[in-house]
């Protein structure tokens, strides 16, 4: 059987996703047709069921929860981990004219904003590579970046404002939840199983082999340097990538709970976890 799989070209994903496509595990004769995407890309796709299985933003999922459920293996939780808001200049943060660059209406990093500074109403949607350069040419006020952009934006003499990840941290004592992996509701269940079990095993062959997917991550990462690369890596792919537990459903149920108690997405009627 063959199944659409959609990730980014990021290196967590890429990390992760390794073994399961490259044959490296048993994959119980399921195959996998790759789409690679940025992650608001997968959003959409995800809100039109484009897709079999999908890597998505937690805030997008709440907008598909009758097409998808969740799985539990290959989320992005984490604590340290969450975007950033960051700047060229200083700006007056009181100021709801201010101009952010967002990676995406529906990345979680945007539902993180409007719990942060719900007055920032004035947001331009654009891929996540662009948002420091954007900054720098003065197009924007304000950046909200996420992945590997937290390790370079000094270097380019942006200056953090504020860490949206300790905001929540702080906020809920909890990891703050990223991106899930959720696989279509009317696939046998058996097959939504067995794919779950198929990604924690991928997961657990990328930590026991951790240099076997490099070529694969730098073919889709070439600009980035390797020790880049790897701090990426060690931040968004950790235990709850290889299965959510109690604490990591709780942080997703957290993130749910307070964005419906905030009008941030609709009320949520389905199971949220296969």
């Amino acid at each position: 059987m063959k199944l659409s799989l959609g990730f980014s070209p990021c290196p967590n994903d890429t990390f992760i996703f390794d073994a399961l496509i490259h044959n490296k595990i048993d994959t119980q004769g399921l195959a996998f047709e790759v789409v690679f995407d940025d992650v608001e890309t997968l959003n959409q796709k995800a809100f039109g069921a484009v897709l079999d299985i999908t890597k998505l933003s937690y805030h997008a999922y709440a907008y598909c929860t009758n097409n998808y459920v969740l799985l539990d293996a290959g989320s992005a939780l984490g604590f340290g981990v969450g975007p950033m808001l960051i700047c060229k200049t200083d700006q007056d943060l009181s100021d709801p004219n201010l101009k952010v660059g967002i990676p995406g209406k529906f990345t979680t990093a945007n539902f993180l904003l409007g719990l942060a500074y719900p007055h920032l109403k004035n947001k331009v949607e654009m891929v996540f590579s662009d948002i420091e350069q954007m900054l720098i040419d003065g197009e924007i006020d304000l950046g909200l970046i996420i992945h590997e952009n937290r390790f370079t934006y000094q270097d380019k003499g942006l200056k953090k404002v504020k860490d949206l990840g300790q905001f929540w941290e702080e906020k809920n004592n909890c990891a703050i939840p990223l991106g899930g992996i959720v696989i279509k509701r009317d696939l046998p269940l058996a097959i939504k199983k067995t794919v779950n079990q198929l990604i924690r095993e991928s997961v657990e062959y990328a930590f026991a082999n951790p240099k076997s997917a490099l070529p694969f991550i730098k073919s889709h990462a070439q600009e980035m340097e390797e020790s880049v690369m790897y701090k990426h890596i060690d931040l968004y792919v950790n235990k709850y990538s290889i299965g959510l537990g109690a604490d990591g459903k709780k942080a997703v149920e957290t993130l749910f709970d307070q964005a419906q108690e905030n009008s941030i997405i609709p009320q949520v009627n389905k199971n949220l976890f296969l």
